[in-house]
C-alpha cells in the first residue's frame, strides 16, 4: 500500500506565501508524474501543477509565475511553493502521484490540505 501525506496548508493574507509538501511512503518502486490539484467550494477539481520524474513541469495558466513545483526523487516528495497568493487560490489542495509497483502503475491521492487566502 502507498500513502501520500500532505502538509503545509493554512491561512494566509493575500500577497503572502505558503509551501505545501507531500511525502509518499509504502511499497514504491518508482514514482512517475507527481501533481498538485485543487478544489474550491462548488467547483471541479483542477490540475494546478505537474512534474515528471525527469523534472519537466507544467502549470495551470492561473498560477504561472506564482507557483513552483519541485520534487526530491530520493525522498519521494513533491512540494508546491505558492507566492503572491490571491483569494481565488483558496481551495483544498491534493497531492497526486502515479506510482510504479512491480510492472503496474497506480494512481494515488493524498487526503488534501486546506489553503485559505484572506483578502
Amino acid at each position: 500500500q502507498v500513502q501520500l501525506v500532505e502538509s503545509g496548508g493554512g491561512l494566509v493574507q493575500a500577497g503572502g506565501s505558503l509551501r505545501l509538501s507531500c511525502a509518499a511512503s509504502g511499497s514504491i518502486f518508482s514514482i512517475n508524474t507527481m501533481n498538485w490539484y485543487r478544489q474550491a467550494p462548488g467547483k471541479q477539481r483542477e490540475l494546478v501543477a505537474a512534474i515528471t520524474s525527469a523534472g519537466d513541469t507544467n502549470y495551470a495558466d492561473s498560477v504561472k509565475g506564482r507557483f513552483t513545483i519541485s520534487r526530491d526523487n530520493a525522498k519521494n516528495t513533491v512540494s508546491l511553493q505558492m507566492n503572491s497568493l490571491k483569494s481565488d487560490d483558496t481551495a483544498v489542495y491534493y497531492c497526486n502521484a502515479f506510482v510504479e509497483i512491480g510492472i503496474h502503475e497506480y494512481d494515488y491521492w493524498g487526503q488534501g490540505t486546506q489553503v485559505t487566502v484572506s483578502s
